[in-house]
């Protein structure tokens, strides 16, 4: 007998997409159409369809062979994983190929559903989706930088500005530039003149998308000694990261600390993104240059949600799911971020958009642990956090987030947080995930990790301090532990804060 696991949420239906690109091909199998994708099985090949295109006019003969035969097992994997939609959808090569249409035939024989090959403006839009759709509030400038093709687009919240596409996809910078890095540069400062709007990114983002600069991202962040091996939303950038991406355009990488992180198939591209990203960064000028793990899939995964979906926060939306999948109770932790934030409020604890969502998020996960031995459950809970595939977070809020289940499980005191997570967090995180510790380390014992306690918990000033109100028909809860944590919660806030049994 065949059973269902309960790891995996209940309500979805999975779905295929296989992404034909220029130099990658690749199927993801998600979980569902959701706010916050999750993949269930992921597997590329490096088929190199648009190498030499600029001197054939053609796809490479032995790249088609290879695609096409891997293809039919594409196909059967997304029938193995149940998926109950196929798409495909087909890129720059493709499309721009004397042949394209011939290999897309094929392919459609293969797939037994219709291929989308996306014109470029379409490429444009899917990829401005996909930074939409895995960064809150996004305000700059996308790139995508495929095989044969970069695409630009001006993001702004959830509106699309202007977009284009250039030639200047690593495959087809490389054949151009005839294997020449410096030549290859100054084609990209010739090509980026079409692309006028960059001069209205100064100061906002540029947001990395593809395969070539994540592998740049990676090496980035092997030669700087970066604690969190987290893609998304990571920064290229701090002192020294010119330089870097001179040293990387000059072609002269076989030594560089880390280049055994990316792997061989991806590092002759190197050069060529890094030649690209200079020209922009020297262009553009953003203040922040991030990358990004989502692109044209999860772009094109968006723009099936429904508008609700869309609203929703994809941070909050993931937690909500993990604690759906791995908390005691994911209505307790509701009522955590409810009771939190008015206790915030009490204390005069403003909280900037950011820092509330951060917080939220932080009540949703704080109980994904307890599974673990007790000794273990906040470093687990950290680790978790951490590293999952979570969006719409940077890496100093995935390390608060973190950090509040460490002091909720572990204790208040600073010497349980490594040097590393201290650094990434940033004293003001530090400090906030101190206190939410705290508070959460108090009201557990009321609620034993169940809801409908907290709602009857309140708070009101008292003086200089505070008192939280149990409420008379559940006075025995009160107790020595209690009032213990509420001592440490008064003393990280310093002011006093005591327990008492009201009406």
């Amino acid at each position: 007998m065949i059973q269902t696991s309960q790891g995996r949420l209940q309500d979805r239906l999975p779905l295929s997409v296989v992404d034909i690109g220029s130099n990658s091909i690749r199927v993801v199998i998600y979980e569902g159409v959701a706010r916050s994708p999750t993949v269930l099985f992921n597997e590329k090949m490096l088929a190199g369809l648009g190498r030499g295109i600029v001197s054939t006019g053609r796809l490479d003969p032995d790249a088609v062979l290879r695609a096409l035969e891997e293809f039919k097992r594409f196909r059967a994997l997304s029938e193995q994983a149940g998926a109950s939609e196929l798409h495909v959808i087909a890129t720059a090569a493709a499309r721009e190929a004397e042949n394209g249409m011939d290999f897309i035939r094929r392919a459609e024989e293969i797939f037994e559903v219709p291929i989308h090959v996306l014109s470029g403006r379409e490429e444009a839009y899917y990829s401005a989706l996909g930074i939409i759709s895995g960064f809150h509030a996004a305000d700059g400038i996308a790139g995508d930088l495929g095989g044969g093709s970069l695409e630009l687009v001006d993001v702004n919240g959830n509106e699309i500005g202007d977009k284009i596409t250039l030639p200047l996809g690593g495959l087809r910078l490389q054949d151009m530039a005839k294997g020449s890095p410096a030549d290859a540069f100054r084609i990209a400062q010739r090509e980026l003149k079409r692309a006028s709007f960059l001069a209205a990114g100064e100061g906002r983002n540029f947001y990395c998308v593809g395969g070539t600069w994540r592998n740049l991202a990676r090496l980035h962040m092997s030669s700087t000694g970066y604690p969190l091996n987290v893609m998304h939303n990571y920064e290229l950038g701090g002192p020294g990261a010119e330089e870097f991406l001179v040293e990387v355009a000059s072609g002269d990488i076989s030594k560089m600390k880390g280049i055994n992180r990316v792997s061989k198939s991806r590092r002759g591209l190197l050069p060529y993104g890094a030649a690209v990203l200079l020209a922009i960064t020297q262009a553009m000028k953003p203040s922040r240059i991030v990358v990004s793990a989502l692109g044209v899939r999860e772009g094109f995964l968006y723009s099936q949600l429904s508008d609700e979906q869309k609203a929703a926060d994809p941070l909050i939306s993931a937690a909500e799911e993990l604690a759906l999948l791995r908390s005691r109770s994911v209505t307790h932790a509701h009522e955590l971020a409810a009771w939190t934030g008015e206790a915030f409020r009490m204390f005069g604890l403003t909280e900037s958009e950011e820092d509330r969502r951060y917080r939220e998020a932080a009540c949703l996960l704080t109980d994904i642990g307890w599974r673990a031995h007790p000794e273990y459950r906040g470093s687990q809970s950290l680790n978790i956090i951490a590293h999952a595939s979570f969006i719409g977070v940077d890496h100093p809020g995935r390390a608060f987030i973190g950090l509040t289940s460490l002091f909720r499980h572990e204790g208040i005191d600073e010497d349980v947080v490594s040097p590393t997570m201290r650094a990434l967090a940033g004293p003001h995180h530090l400090e906030r995930a101190r206190i939410l510790g705290a508070l959460l380390r108090v009201v557990y014992l009321f609620s034993a990790s169940m809801p409908g306690m907290m709602p009857m918990l309140k708070w009101r000033r008292v003086g200089d301090g505070f008192q939280m109100v149990v409420p008379a028909s559940h006075a025995g809860l009160m107790g020595e532990r209690p009032n213990g944590r509420m001592a440490q919660l008064a003393k990280v806030l310093g002011c006093p804060i005591t327990i008492v049994v009201g009406d």
